[in-house]
């Protein structure tokens, strides 16, 4: 445990000589700042529009932008999981630096899990510092709060951590730029997968929602996505089934439960590949 807890300090402390941390910050602090400026003249249109629109119609217009913003802070965390971690085995590999440390009475599986736990950390604070500054710029300029937040938030954090499992699988075999190629291209599957089946759900297609359950399988992320908006989003819209960002037919519990199984096997069969393999 001591070991890893020095490989993930370490690990951290590279990411911020290689300024990655800083990049992370100036890009979230800009979108942060585009959406309070967006949402507080949002805000001063709707309350203008008091006497026009209901109650009702000014929170809904609310928890719309809400789930825009939240919807950003997901491709982020998804962008910063594996960008930051996306070399991290194979990149040490070919230049040969994994090696110093294999070299010293260090297990193979406590460089892998120690990396992972700095990663896990820095994409845990990451998510955390923006989902909060959405929420909180919500909160403070209209008083309005998110139906079930950390229920929400913690699928969008098993999200990135999907992502960044599958970063290090594919960095216990393959190149960098092969590794980048398997998790964007997977994440992609699932993301267009999604879309399908919400469409194919509202078209009456079967057909189209079946590609869209053998997508999420593939790689559920997107499955993910769907149930946390659908549990941030307002009761109203789950009543009437309609959203851009979720579905009539949510991911149910057993989805989930899968998600989770297949972020631990990934990860498993990382420590393994990376075991066994012929550094």
């Amino acid at each position: 445990m001591r070991t890893m807890l020095i490989i993930a300090g370490l690990t951290l402390r590279e990411a911020v000589r290689r300024k990655i941390v800083l990049a992370a910050l100036v890009m979230g602090g800009l979108f942060l700042t585009v959406f309070t400026v967006g949402f507080y003249y949002l805000n001063q249109d709707i309350q203008r529009q008091a006497n026009v629109m209901s109650m009702m119609a000014m929170r809904e217009a609310r928890n719309f932008m809400l789930l825009a913003g939240l919807y950003v802070v997901n491709f982020l965390t998804i962008a910063m999981a594996v960008l930051t971690s996306i070399d991290t085995l194979s990149g040490e590999i070919s230049s040969g630096t994994v090696q110093t440390l294999v070299a010293k009475p260090v297990r193979r599986w406590e460089i892998v899990l120690g990396k992972w736990v700095g990663f896990l950390f820095l994409l845990t604070s990451y998510l955390v510092l923006m989902a909060g500054g959405v929420m909180g710029v919500v909160l403070i300029i209209s008083g309005q709060h998110a139906p079930k937040p950390f229920l929400g938030l913690s699928l969008v954090w098993l999200n990135g951590l999907l992502l960044l499992n599958l970063s290090f699988f594919g960095g216990s075999r393959l190149s960098t730029l092969a590794n980048g190629v398997l998790a964007f291209g997977l994440y992609g599957i699932g993301f267009v997968g999604g879309w399908i089946e919400q469409f194919g759900w509202l078209a009456g297609k079967p057909a189209a929602v079946k590609v869209g359950i053998v997508s999420s399988l593939l790689f559920p992320g997107e499955a993910l996505w769907k149930r946390a908006a659908f549990e941030l989003q307002s009761p109203l819209v789950k009543a009437l089934g309609i959203s851009p960002f979720t579905s009539a037919s949510p991911p149910n519990a057993m989805m989930i439960g899968y998600a989770a199984l297949y972020a631990a096997v990934i990860l498993s069969l990382a420590v393994h590949k990376f075991s066994r393999r012929d550094l």
